[in-house]
């Protein structure tokens, strides 16, 4: 027969068994994350660094291609600049003797038909 100490002691060496498998299964799944996190980790730097790499030969690239294109956009406006300059002269050149055209063209038709008027009138008995 056993004592009431050997029997509270039987007790808690059981409970330390089962607490001791309860800490081992913690640590063996603990360990398994542990370890695939460590896996996803490295795969993912892998993955990463040539990825850097290329993200910043894109934007260099377009670093490049924006100034290639800024020196596009200056020419077009110069060209912009220089085609309203040579519109407004060719307004003033060609408008000016086309408005002074008209206005003699006017001037005679209105001189002529005055003067069909008045032989109109003189022609009446």
């Amino acid at each position: 027969m056993l004592t009431a100490g050997e029997v509270a002691g039987l007790i808690v060496a059981m409970f330390w068994a089962i607490l001791v498998c309860f800490l081992a299964y913690v640590l063996i799944k603990l360990a398994r994350l542990l370890t695939a996190t460590t896996k996803v980790v490295n795969e993912l730097g892998d993955k990463v660094v040539p990825l850097l790499n290329e993200v910043s030969y894109t934007v260099s690239e377009t670093n490049r291609q924006l100034v290639a294109v800024e020196a596009i956009a200056s020419n077009v406006k110069e060209v912009s600049d220089d085609v309203a300059k040579i519109t407004g002269l060719a307004s003033t050149v060609v408008t000016g003797p086309i408005i002074k055209v008209s206005s003699f063209a006017h001037g005679l038709r209105h001189a002529l038909s005055r003067r069909g008027r008045r032989r109109a009138v003189e022609r009446r008995p």
